[in-house]
């Protein structure tokens, strides 16, 4: 069987991707910044290299004995200063060093739909770049391209917590978000398939209208939708690119650019939203609970 190394696993995707592996009995180990992280997310790994992989000389040799390379690294919300460029692209350019001087068979990577077609957002020109440098490299690779993960998704339930959601247009562009467990299902079996790109969503298409809904009725509260013309979603985004620090425009930018376009992927997996934003509200309600009794 082939032995797997898991970048990432403390991140929503990974912690699943490493829970699958486990139930697939595939021997792997993982590298993480933060062990403790792991045990906080109840992933159980025997085998961890403690290392930053925006540091190249902290992973030298993690590659050794090892068939298959998954990466899930990524920065959704840019931190601790660094930009995509020095994590979505530089940290795999790093973990892709070590495994061609590994004569590692396989590097599987997760990027985004659509990202040779968003370049002028800042996130996946650094996913893309390093697409390029993956394709060029020599090794057997696959590129995984979901259309977003339920808990990016988990912003209109925030915006419908906070009283309003506000959508570009009319709201009627299509998305098929797909769960963490699911994807990790898509992402496990790409270790034995031939694919070089998969392209994935969730079983549900949905307007960003009827997401706005769901999420409304979870709360069981009244919908709230606000519509701005895409015009002043480009005014928002050429002043706040003046005025915003990168850390808070980059992740704006990327919303904004998918929220004016249907992102449709092929269907795959069970879990709904509807069901993600109950959770989301189970859990919210639990914490409140517990901060009340530890008041």
């Amino acid at each position: 069987m082939n032995r797997v190394l898991l970048a990432g696993a403390t991140g929503y995707l990974g912690g699943y991707i490493a829970k699958e592996l486990l139930g697939r009995s595939y021997p792997f180990k993982v590298i993480v910044r933060n062990p403790e992280r792991l045990i906080e997310k109840n992933i159980e790994v025997t085998e961890i290299v403690q290392a930053e992989i925006t540091k190249p000389e902290s992973i030298q040799n993690c590659c050794e004995d090892i068939d298959v390379v998954i990466s899930t690294v990524g920065i959704t919300t840019q931190k601790d200063g660094l930009t995509y460029m020095d994590v979505d692209f530089q940290a795999n350019m790093n973990l892709l060093e070590e495994a061609k001087k590994s004569g590692v068979k396989k590097f599987i990577y997760i990027s985004v739909l659509n990202g040779e077609n968003l370049r002028q957002t800042a996130l996946c020109n650094a996913k893309e770049r390093f697409v390029e440098e993956l394709k060029n490299s020599g090794l057997e690779y696959c590129v995984i391209r979901p259309n977003g993960f339920f808990s990016d998704i988990s912003q209109f339930y925030g915006m419908a917590d906070n009283g309003k959601i506000f959508l570009l247009d009319e709201g009627e562009y299509k998305v098929n978000p797909i769960h963490g467990e699911d994807l990790a299902t898509v992402c496990v079996d790409a270790i034995e398939k031939p694919d070089q790109e998969i392209e994935v969503g969730g079983p549900e298409i949905l307007t960003y209208n009827q997401i706005a809904r769901q999420a409304f009725e979870v709360l069981g509260t009244t919908p709230k939708i606000v519509y701005f013309p895409r015009w002043v979603g480009s005014s928002l985004l050429k002043v706040a690119k003046l005025f915003m620090g990168s850390k808070s425009y980059g992740p704006m930018e990327f919303f904004l650019t998918v929220l004016g376009m249907d992102m449709v992927a092929p269907e795959h997996g069970k879990h709904t939203l509807k069901e993600y934003f109950t959770d989301m509200k189970q859990k919210n309600e639990e914490d409140t609970v517990e901060k009340q009794e530890e008041g």
